[in-house]
């Protein structure tokens, strides 16, 4: 399918989406959110991909939300953009396989956001991140003020949303927020030789885990040590087997 806001590649099991509005740096608009939404329904059809990495066009990851589309909104029509943000980037933290952010630039309000609601952040050393919207007048919309704070902590939440302020790469890395610093022409290999190591363990394996560590964040600690009890016991039923018997004969899994 084509797309106008959106490329997007898969080489061999792993699926690349590049945000792709150069022009506004890749500012995200009503059309971007339902092309991502649209690709997002194509993705979870397709079982080919294992992994999903995210990233940029040009100097910017995405530099926020479209203010000139934002400008005249009423406030049921702005109640309406920040849940389609919202239910989107959902989608994306609870899509089967893992999601990889690769931050090549500007990562800013909304871009910002569609970073945190990936897995995990990597970032080359040209990257910088914030969550400005007071300097607007406004709030973040699509699950910064609630992702940073269960991320990085209450304190490097209020201290980045309060005062706007914008923060590089290593300083992003030392809050919790990015996992991994690359040199710039290093980000996507870096990406990929990342999500390459993931495709090579056992595939239920990988869904399950996603599964018990987001929803198990979100519950009372006993009931999701009941559910890690659970989750891990099904495998013995799917991947475990092989992968141990693999170990124990000492050559690579054969995954189905």
């Amino acid at each position: 399918m084509s797309y106008s806001t959106i490329n997007t590649k898969l080489e061999g099991e792993i699926a690349i989406l590049t945000i792709s509005r150069p022009e506004s740096l890749n500012a995200l608009n009503s059309i971007l959110f339902k092309e991502l939404n649209s690709y997002l329904d194509s993705i979870t059809k397709n079982n080919e991909a294992k992994v999903l990495v995210i990233t940029g066009d040009g100097k910017a990851f995405v530099a926020g939300a479209d203010i000139a589309e934002m400008q005249n909104m009423t406030k049921k029509e702005a109640f309406q953009f920040s849940k389609t943000g919202q239910d989107t980037f959902m989608r994306l933290e609870n899509l089967d396989i893992p999601v990889i952010a690769a931050v090549n630039g500007y990562a800013l309000g909304g871009g910002c956001e569609l970073a945190l609601a990936c897995d995990f952040r990597i970032s080359n050393n040209y990257g910088k991140f914030g969550l400005p919207e007071v300097s607007l007048g406004l709030i973040p919309g699509y699950g910064g003020t609630q992702r940073l704070s269960r991320l990085s902590g209450l304190g490097n939440t209020l201290f980045l949303q309060l005062t706007g302020q914008m923060i590089d790469a290593n300083e992003a890395l030392r809050m919790g927020i990015v996992q991994k610093v690359t040199e710039a022409d290093e980000l996507m290999n870096e990406a990929l030789k990342i999500a390459k190591k993931i495709t090579q363990h056992g595939p239920n394996a990988i869904k399950t885990l996603k599964k018990v560590v987001r929803n198990g964040y979100q519950i009372d600690l006993n009931k999701a040590y009941d559910l890690e009890s659970t989750e891990f016991s099904k495998l013995f039923e799917s991947d475990g087997p092989e992968g141990m018997k693999a170990f124990l004969e000492k050559r690579k899994p054969n995954w189905k």
